[in-house]
């Protein structure tokens, strides 16, 4: 018996996609697309809109790292990377204040891959820099499937080991309790089973977790000076006003549903609003046989606002 397999043929991407804006950036946005990409990179890609404006130009794709709450910007390119795009990536991210910028093409010429790898080398982990060279491949007459091959990425080793080695000289007390609290509360929602997405614990007085759309996140806060602990919905961004305005129009409908009132602060004249819930701490938060209660608290309240306020969220 003889076997016969097929035989790989690659496909030219303008043979495909004959226009960047028109067919390679709605097929990219497309929610099985963005799941293949992210696979590729190991983030968690949600798309938030295409074609966004930033000032006078255009970003192809502006999403969200749902792990990180970070905003992710994607720049398309269907030929050899150029100068004019390399530009493009730094105004979009700082137009953005993107934390992950992905630079997709055809092929990455030598000098943006140092370009990229500088801007990796020079950045901290907050910020990350990918160059994605993209293919298509066919067997026979079936349709082509995408393979995207990553070419520049951050180097997460250097940049953990820059940044724990600088802020090790740095922090206080506090930054170092602030950072072993987050560090117990994330192992403490993971054990208990959540749903949330959680980041990277960082020597600060909040931890935000990701709602599904940039310029909002739920925020977990302690005030060690004050035995407080809060939860809140933060908001930012140009429209932020118009945002607080139309979940405070559905006020009575989202106290009801959480079970408890909360505080409504529009913070007038700031591009930042607020809704929280505050608990005062029986005992010395500083005192780690206090925390598993702030633990058992923050969970609830944080899971609950998550439920409630996404949603929501999402159709502003």
């Amino acid at each position: 018996m003889s076997i016969h397999l097929g035989r790989l043929e690659k496909v030219e991407l303008r043979d495909f996609f004959k226009d960047e804006a028109r067919d390679f950036t709605p097929w990219l946005a497309e929610e099985n697309n963005l799941e293949l990409l992210g696979e590729t990179l190991g983030i968690d890609i949600e798309l938030e809109d295409t074609e966004v404006r930033i000032g006078k130009f255009s970003a192809d794709i502006v999403g969200l790292d749902r792990s990180s709450n970070r905003t992710i910007i994607i720049e398309n390119q269907l030929e050899k990377t150029n100068h004019d795009h390399l530009g493009k990536i730094i105004t979009y991210g700082g137009g953005k204040d993107a934390g992950i910028v992905i630079w997709i093409c055809k092929k990455i010429q030598q000098e943006h891959r140092k370009g990229l790898d500088y801007l990796n080398d020079i950045s901290t982990e907050d910020y990350s820099f990918f160059g994605i060279e993209m293919e298509l491949w066919k067997i026979g007459e079936s349709e082509p499937a995408p393979k995207f091959n990553i070419v520049v990425s951050p180097n997460e080793w250097s940049k953990s080991v820059k940044s724990s080695t600088s802020s090790t000289r740095t922090l206080t007390d506090t930054k170092i309790l602030q950072k072993e609290f987050w560090t117990e509360l994330k192992d403490y929602f993971n054990e208990n089973n959540t749903f949330l997405s959680l980041r990277t614990p960082r020597p600060q007085h909040w931890y935000n977790i990701a709602v599904g759309k940039s310029d909002f996140s739920v925020s977990l806060q302690i005030d060690t000076q004050k035995n407080n602990i809060r939860v809140c919905l933060n908001m930012y961004g140009d429209d932020v006003k118009k945002n607080f305005s139309n979940l405070h129009q559905n006020k009575d409908d989202i106290e009801n549903e959480l079970g408890y009132g909360l505080k409504w602060r529009e913070m007038e004249g700031k591009k930042m609003s607020m809704i929280s819930f505050s608990n005062k701490v029986k005992g010395n938060i500083k005192d780690r046989e206090n925390w598993e209660d702030c633990f058992v608290w923050f969970k609830e309240k944080a899971e609950s606002f998550h439920k409630v306020f996404s949603p929501r969220v999402k159709q502003l």
